[in-house]
């Protein structure tokens, strides 16, 4: 009995010998991330270049700081501006396949996902500090798409309706809730942006349609009883403002640049409804059968990297952009304006997850309803 036992003992033993090293055989042929990081990055030098497809309304700061072209000097980026989603679908339907990276609003990798045009973020990245998901805000990684993948956020707006006044006509202590702008005193002196024509608009429409305590009820109120005047092109907007021609501007852009120029318009700030999550123009997808992919895994890397974070948020919020705060808590914030911080107090309505994007057609459908009962 004694005997059997050591030599089950011994089998045992060799047993679990041989699964250690199968396991370290195994793991010897993994590769460790800094030597795919290594191999990635002169295969990236050989390519010589990055092609990114920005949308306008991206600001291209973050690559006119020159940080990311200091740190890979053999690695050239090449802007390419104009409507990403359809310049890449319309090259590949002529067979040319020359995008390697697409940014922009949440719809430029959403629709680029729905073209299958894009690869899982996940196979771009490499870096730890990239792939630790609770160096994130909330302890995750964000998408846009309905399988988490493949259109990647990395800025988070606090957004409180985008709603702007011109300082001289209005005086923002007044306004501590949404149904303040129903006040009669008003009617007649707000302007909004169309938000049925892509562009500004969307997300903020979505925080007020989702939002329990404002929904379709106050989306009609504002939109049949107050004599909105809308507008499509969005320089037109921030000139009514600045200009006094109207007092208030729903869904209003560029009004960073315009206060730094020293016009008389502001940004309200937080009411009592709260805000929205939103992730403005930091939208970021890894496009597939792109030309250049070793250098464009090393662009996502130091994009969404402390640096590359850092950058991002010092950049946009000294030009006032207004989109400064990157999801990233493992960055300061002390450049991002702190209406742009988030809290911890807040209680945010997400505004670009999938099943909410997907609700606009009955978002427009309230929006119309309201032009109509107004006979606008």
């Amino acid at each position: 009995m004694k005997y059997r036992l050591m030599l089950d003992r011994g089998v045992l033993s060799g047993i679990a010998s041989i699964f250690f090293l199968i396991s370290m055989a195994g793991a010897a042929e993994k590769p460790s991330w800094e030597a795919e990081w290594k191999r990635t990055v002169e295969a990236a030098k050989k390519e010589g270049r990055v092609m990114i497809y920005i949308s306008p309304g991206t600001s291209t700061l973050v690559f006119e700081s020159g940080r990311f072209q200091k740190r890979f000097p053999e690695i050239k980026v090449v802007i390419s501006t104009g409507n990403p989603t359809h310049r890449i679908l319309t090259e590949r339907r002529a067979g040319k396949y020359l995008a390697d990276v697409a940014m922009g609003g949440v719809g430029t990798p959403v629709r680029l996902y729905l073209g299958k045009a894009l690869d899982p973020m996940r196979d771009a990245m490499i870096l730890p500090e990239v792939l630790d998901e609770s160096l994130w805000w909330g302890g995750k990684h964000r998408y846009a798409d309905q399988e988490m993948k493949y259109a990647f956020s990395y800025i988070g707006k606090q957004d409180r309706g985008t709603v702007y006044y011109n300082t001289n006509q209005v005086n923002p202590n007044e306004f501590k809730s949404f149904y303040d702008f129903l006040n009669p005193k008003w009617k007649g002196k707000i302007t909004a942006r169309d938000m049925r024509k892509g562009g500004p608009g969307g997300a903020p429409m979505r925080f007020l349609y989702f939002n329990p305590k404002l929904g379709p009820k106050f989306i009609t109120s504002l939109f049949s009883e107050m004599d909105v005047t809308l507008f499509r092109d969005r320089r037109q907007g921030v000139d009514w403002l600045a200009t006094g021609r109207y007092s208030i501007c729903f869904f209003c852009s560029d009004i960073g640049q315009a206060k730094m120029q020293g016009l008389p318009v502001d940004a309200f700030g937080l009411m009592k409804e709260g805000a929205g999550l939103s992730a403005s123009t930091g939208n970021v997808g890894f496009v597939n059968r792109a030309p250049h992919p070793n250098a464009a895994k090393v662009f996502l890397n130091w994009l969404l990297s402390r640096e590359g974070q850092i950058t991002m948020q010092t950049e946009y919020a000294k030009n006032m952009t207004g989109n400064a705060n990157s999801l990233r808590i493992d960055i300061p914030k002390d450049m991002v304006p702190v209406n742009e911080r988030l809290s911890d107090d807040i209680d945010y309505i997400e505004v670009d997850s999938w099943a909410r994007r997907g609700s606009m057609r009955d978002i427009y459908k309230v929006f119309t309803a309201a032009l109509a009962k107004a006979r606008k």
